[in-house]
């Protein structure tokens, strides 16, 4: 499923810049204009960027949409003299100094004209202060390489812009570097969108095309968000299949496939399709890690860093309430090294999904839990918790936090916007404490689950990000990881 399916023109370009408002202060269009900063200019309707064809310096090329990517052709910034620049010296400018429907807007040396001077609107139009006329995607288009005219303004969602900051880490920092400044530093970060860290710009994740079997490494760019670009032209008239997701805590906490030579599995385990699902993270273009039933990734981390026994830690994950089962167990989390269901206590990780695991549930989820095996909780026992709440939107957030002794904490969000609801914050189950981690990671199933002799995974569900910590992070830490999510521009 592509997040590229259209609602009706008028709708999407709404529901588009909603959304582009709900981020916590990463889109300035229909706010005060941003001046000074440079940014990108994302098409409300297009969810593409103001684009500079092959981030060319010629005079006269003429901009257009493309998929926003972190080249040095899609960065704008707003001067106080309404001038928006690209390169330092190249101004966005009306062609021919053109007042008339249909001008092309193009670059060119900045000259201080008129016609290079545009309003930034806090109704998220750009009009021309020569002109008075709207940037304009030409015929309301939304492809790659759709030009970008001057029209009358008609309010029209083709005419609608947002000035998005830095992707991937909005602010300067990422989750793991608010963790971190919390004193409960990350020793598992996951994703196949985003740096977690302000300063990784490493591999996030490998893909394996069915073609030639071989692999490419898919690394983050300048901004922090996932190289796609590079994944499309790899994967082009084939399919592909993700086999790890990359740790960036620089802990080696990598997580293969259950089925790998890294991680033997079952012979139904195989790894997910690397292109079923498409989505924007600060208007670029990303991948999901979208798993079906027999996908799952698996890691043995006890020796390197991730907490054992009682030793308390927490979690987040970012995830989606329109693709989900019943079936177990989408986790993401600490788990067994034995990959068996050992003893109550020895799993310590997120589920989210509409197993009602000991019955009784109000409605029908999905639900983020808490799996300390032997059971999905939804709050300190077996009954059901009267806070739980489903979350069904695009992209939801989930966090549990756990001190090993006596209390832990389940929370979730909508994770384009809003703050995080405390579903529980007590007790630990009876018979849950002290807990007895053993320190594996888990992702997309549960515990007991898709060795060489077992089944393979029964869940589904969609990981776009997740971090694992050391210690019990405080409220404050966590809600500011919302606020990083939330400003992300997930969409």
């Amino acid at each position: 499923m592509s997040d590229r399916s259209r609602r009706p023109r008028r709708l999407a370009g709404l529901v588009a810049v909603l959304s582009l408002l709900l981020v916590g202060g990463a889109v300035s269009a229909a706010a005060a204009a941003t001046v000074g900063t440079p940014t990108r200019i994302v098409g409300g309707q297009s969810g593409r960027c103001l684009d500079i064809p092959g981030s060319g310096t010629t005079n006269g090329l003429q901009t257009q949409l493309y998929d926003c990517s972190g080249a040095t052709g899609q960065t704008w910034t707003y001067s106080s003299n309404k001038q928006l620049t690209a390169y330092g010296t190249k101004c966005l400018d009306a062609s021919g100094r053109g007042t008339a429907n249909g001008t092309a807007v193009i670059i060119w040396d900045c000259s201080g004209q008129t016609n290079q001077q545009w309003n930034v609107n806090d109704n998220g139009t750009i009009t021309g202060v020569q002109s008075g006329l709207c940037l304009d995607a030409n015929a309301a288009g939304t492809a790659n390489g759709t030009k970008l005219i001057l029209w009358a303004c008609n309010g029209q969602p083709n005419q609608q812009w947002a000035q998005v900051t830095t992707p991937g880490n909005p602010g300067g920092g990422g989750p793991c570097d608010i963790y971190a400044a919390g004193g409960t530093p990350c020793v598992a970060a996951h994703s196949t969108v985003r740096a977690l860290y302000s300063s990784y710009r490493g591999n996030l994740y490998q893909v394996r095309r069915n073609s030639d079997s071989t692999t490419r490494n898919i690394g983050a760019l300048a901004g922090g968000v996932a190289d796609a670009a590079s994944q499309d032209s790899f994967c082009a008239g084939t399919t592909c299949v993700t086999t790890v997701l990359y740790d960036q805590s620089g802990r080696g906490n990598d997580l293969w496939y259950q089925g790998s030579s890294a991680v033997p599995g079952s012979p139904q385990s195989r790894p997910a399709v690397a292109t079923t699902e498409s989505l924007s993270v600060g208007g670029a273009k990303a991948y999901s890690l979208y798993i079906n039933p027999g996908n799952s990734y698996w890691r043995d981390g006890h020796l390197t860093g991730v907490p054992t026994g009682s030793a308390p830690e927490g979690m987040y994950m970012v995830t989606s309430g329109t693709h989900v089962n019943s079936g177990c167990c989408f986790d993401y989390g600490n788990s067994e090294t034995t990959r068996k269901a050992d003893a109550a206590g020895a799993m310590d990780a997120i589920y989210f999904g509409t197993s009602c695991w000991f019955g009784g549930c109000s409605g029908s989820g999905p639900w983020v839990q808490a799996d300390l095996e032997w059971g999905l909780f939804p709050g300190g026992s077996s009954a059901w918790n009267p806070n739980q709440r489903a979350f069904n939107s695009k992209f939801v957030t989930a966090t549990l936090k756990n001190n090993g002794t006596s209390r832990f904490a389940i929370k979730g969000s909508n994770a384009q916007s809003g703050s995080l609801f405390t579903l529980w914050d007590g007790s630990l189950p009876s018979g849950y404490s002290p807990m007895k981690k053993q320190g594996a990671i888990v992702l997309g199933s549960g515990g007991d689950c898709c060795k060489p002799d077992g089944g393979a995974n029964q869940s589904a569900g969609t990981f776009y990000e997740g971090a694992m910590v050391a210690g019990y992070p405080s409220d404050a830490t966590e809600n500011a990881v919302q606020a990083n999510i939330a400003a992300a521009g997930y969409r």
